[in-house]
């Protein structure tokens, strides 16, 4: 038996509609966190996918950090050989019931022009689905996996994975291994396979003025009051130019790696039918769409507040407020991200603007492993002879994940290999996976999964072991902009 035949077989899977079933039983569950009434729900899909690992023969338990719950997998075949972290998350946001196109339901799977419909079918129950499938076809290709697995299934990611970075410090040992493979986001576009190698960090906070308690009018204190919404929109032009630049020098990194700038070299940002129409002039001057969105960082103001919009009245406003959002990669310093733009207020003579972390946002920080690292080029390698396709391979994901907790808590080399589009509604009505996507991904995966379990592979996790001893007796990560020797994650 060969891998071509593991490839066969996931394919079949689909084929023959034993995949769509499981599919639909997964969707089936409204398994919403952003509910506080789906407990019960939650608890059923945990049992669901506990069933689904064990068959694969796999050993399961439940485990709870701080109220959130958790199932944890393991196969382990042989100690001496590679261990791989798998990752997904059983909750979806909500489902929205009643905006979905004419007979649909966010809990039914339903089957269209050649898409599956569904809450979860993109994010993410249809892609760990996609990953513990092909796990099934290799292993019943080869009678083993020939590498030991272990699997963390959450139920919190869409509301900020509440317990996941307590549940990977407590059970550092637990969760051990030698790589990071999960699948997540979407691909760079429909047709293209992708991996990413990490997430672009994450912070949202709120910029405000408050000058006054109360509004007054217009005609008899204008031009004697100072107006909170000038002054905010002049603070907002100093912090971004009318082309989206963003003009403070803390909040980027001093230059795009050249590594980068060659992984991003072949990549076009394309959101396939329905996808908006990308202002070229916009953002960082000289960088490509790609290099845009995957190497550099973004400012946006995501709500603004003056006054009474819906009525508006002859009175200067008392306060103004803007909900803004920094997203940025590898080289900005995330602890001097808010005291940075305070410190440019001040000098802009705008002292009166105060600046509050978001109370509905978490942090996520930047990660990244270089697209040069072996494990990198190891997957393109792989991808590439399954489907004779060049994987896009994206040194981060343009949104945010808790990729840090992977990479920084439990020292792994992160992969993400994602198997929906841009596309797909993920976080909307009429949420929808292309069948032909999901086919590929069932063979991509079940090659990468099936070279995981080859001989070849110890000479890399040889190199990379010998890494992490260099990197600990050097005292952990470099903070220059590089990798650590053996290809190893840098996290800001």
């Amino acid at each position: 038996m060969s891998r071509d035949d593991a490839i066969a077989r996931a394919r079949t899977h689909l084929d023959c509609g034993e995949f769509e079933t499981v599919l639909s039983r997964l969707i089936a569950i409204p398994s919403e966190s952003q509910n506080p009434g789906r407990t019960v729900q939650i608890a059923e899909y945990l049992d669901e996918l506990r069933h689904m690992l064990e068959t694969l023969g796999c050993e399961c338990q439940l485990l709870t950090v701080v109220g959130a719950h958790f199932l944890y997998a393991e196969r382990i075949e042989d100690g001496a050989l590679l261990t791989v972290l798998g990752y997904g998350h059983g909750d979806v946001v909500r489902g929205m019931d009643e905006s979905w196109a004419a007979g649909m339901w966010p809990w039914r799977l339903a089957k269209l022009n050649d898409r599956w419909y569904g809450r979860g079918v993109a994010d993410n129950k249809g892609q760990h689905a996609i990953n513990i499938a092909s796990l099934r076809a290799v292993l019943e290709t080869r009678g083993r996996l020939g590498f030991n697995l272990k699997y963390l299934i959450e139920m919190g990611e869409e509301v900020d994975s509440p317990g996941l970075r307590e549940l990977c410090t407590t059970h550092k040992k637990l969760l051990c291994a030698d790589l990071f493979v999960a699948s997540d986001g979407p691909r760079l576009s429909e047709h293209r396979p992708t991996v990413f190698l990490g997430s672009r960090g994450c912070l949202t906070f709120d910029i405000s003025i408050d000058a006054r308690e109360s509004p007054h009018h217009s005609g008899n204190w204008g031009g004697l009051l100072s107006d909170p919404a000038i002054q905010l929109a002049h603070a907002l032009a100093t912090i971004v130019s009318p082309t989206g630049r963003i003009l403070i020098p803390e909040w980027v990194p001093t230059e795009l790696p050249g590594s980068i700038r060659r992984g991003l070299a072949d990549c076009i940002v394309d959101g396939g039918p329905g996808g908006p129409e990308i202002d070229p002039a916009w953002g960082e001057p000289g960088l490509t769409p790609a290099e845009q969105v995957y190497g550099w960082c973004s400012f946006d103001v995501l709500a603004m507040r003056c006054g009474t919009p819906q009525a508006p009245v002859n009175a200067i406003p008392a306060s103004a407020w803007a909900r803004c959002q920094l997203r940025f990669v590898i080289g900005v310093d995330q602890e001097d991200i808010l005291p940075a733009l305070r410190r440019h207020l001040v000098t802009s003579g705008l002292d009166m603007v105060q600046v509050t972390p978001s109370p509905d946002d978490g942090v996520f920080p930047a990660t990244r492993l270089d697209p040069e690292d072996p494990w990198a080029k190891w997957a393109q390698a792989s991808i590439a002879r399954t489907t004779q396709k060049s994987p896009a391979i994206l040194p981060n994901f343009a949104g945010s994940l808790p990729n840090d907790i992977f990479a920084k808590v439990l020292n792994l080399p992160t992969l993400w290999v994602p198997h929906a589009y841009p596309g797909c509604q993920q976080h909307a009505a009429n949420e929808h996976l292309p069948i032909g996507l999901a086919r590929e991904a069932l063979e991509i995966m079940a090659g990468l999964y099936w070279d995981l379990g080859e001989p070849d592979i110890q000479p890399i996790r040889r190199f990379l072991d010998h890494g992490r001893q260099v990197t600990a007796r050097s005292g952990g990560f470099r903070r220059d902009g590089g990798t650590r020797a053996g290809g190893q994650v840098e996290t800001g």
